[in-house]
């Protein structure tokens, strides 16, 4: 089994390359859900939900999050009701979110819903939630706490963040098969995801981080930091803002407890033996996932650097 920790859209991406060089039901993705949140009366979880429309196929790519060719019909209407209408899901996307919320209403927990909406998408890879335990990221900025998706959607990530909060972590536990996943595993692949954002919250769910620090596995994770920035998102402006060094140093940094191996771009092939100095193996290859031949091929240095022959 290859366990893949993922959150964003470099997860989905990387995950799409991964399905097609190993068998996906030998795959299994633990995923960030310090995201989720109630909009429109519905539980939505959308790191989850980014995995599942790449894997499938259904994904709108361009806009990076939903899926393609949605209609707006539903959250059009509810403006006139005088819902605030920032966080724009699309019809489809809402029926997801609307099964999810009715699977949870009636008693399963939100990795017997995910399962669920992995089985109606196709889906023969394993999708596991990290917890099931009531976590959420906020960002606390100049102005106060803010909920994720506040500051992420409505404000566009552009206020200075001071500190991340993972609530809810201390009480936490992981959901059911994660800690199995990470034991069994033939190798663990921290996706190129914000490390704060994303792979953050997995790792403050409590026995994770000891489990993958414990396994037998040997663990790699992908910089999503290339020449000093993110191709997407805001992990190197967060990274700044917090006073760390934004590049492949300071994310391998992040993970030095229980990481083997960090892959870094050819960009940045000149810190790789500041990463070896971490006590790391340093792996240099192209990153940017630009075609589906680019994430297959990262995925195959991915896995050979971890002891997998595919």
């Amino acid at each position: 089994m290859i366990v893949v920790l993922a959150g964003g859209t470099g997860a989905a991406r990387f995950l799409q390359g991964l399905v097609r060089v190993v068998p996906p039901e030998q795959v299994t993705i633990v995923s960030n859900v310090g995201d989720d949140c109630e909009m429109y009366g519905l539980h939505v979880s959308p790191d989850i939900d980014m995995v599942i429309y790449h894997l499938a196929g259904v994904a709108d790519e361009e806009r990076t999050f939903g899926i393609r060719g949605d209609t707006f019909a539903v959250v059009d209407a509810l403006a006139r009701f005088g819902y605030e209408t920032w966080f724009r899901l699309g019809d489809r996307d809402l029926a997801t979110c609307l099964h999810r919320t009715n699977l949870l209403r009636g008693g399963a927990g939100l990795a017997e819903a995910t399962a669920s909406i992995a089985r109606a998408f196709g889906l023969a890879c394993t999708v596991l939630p990290a917890t099931e335990s009531p976590l959420r990221t906020r960002i606390r900025t100049d102005e106060g706490l803010l909920e994720f998706q506040e500051y992420f959607v409505r404000r566009r990530a552009e206020v200075p963040v001071r500190e991340l909060v993972y609530q809810g972590a201390e009480a936490a536990r992981p959901a059911p098969g994660v800690l199995e996943a990470i034991q069994r595993a033939r190798a663990i692949i921290v996706s190129p995801s914000n490390p704060l954002l994303s792979i953050g919250p997995i790792l403050a769910v409590p026995g994770i981080r000891e489990a993958l620090s414990s396994t037998a596995a040997r663990v790699g994770a992908v910089s999503p930091i290339v020449g000093g920035a993110t191709l997407k998102g805001p992990a190197d402006r967060i990274m700044r803002d917090l006073g760390m060094e934004v590049s492949p140093v300071g994310v391998a940094r992040l993970y030095a407890d229980f990481l083997d191996v960090m892959v870094l771009d050819r960009q940045d092939s000149l810190l790789a033996s500041r990463v070896e100095a971490l006590g790391l193996d340093a792996v240099v290859t192209d990153t940017i996932m630009s075609s589906m031949d680019k994430k297959e091929t990262l995925a195959r240095v991915v896995l050979a650097s971890l002891g997998v022959e595919v």
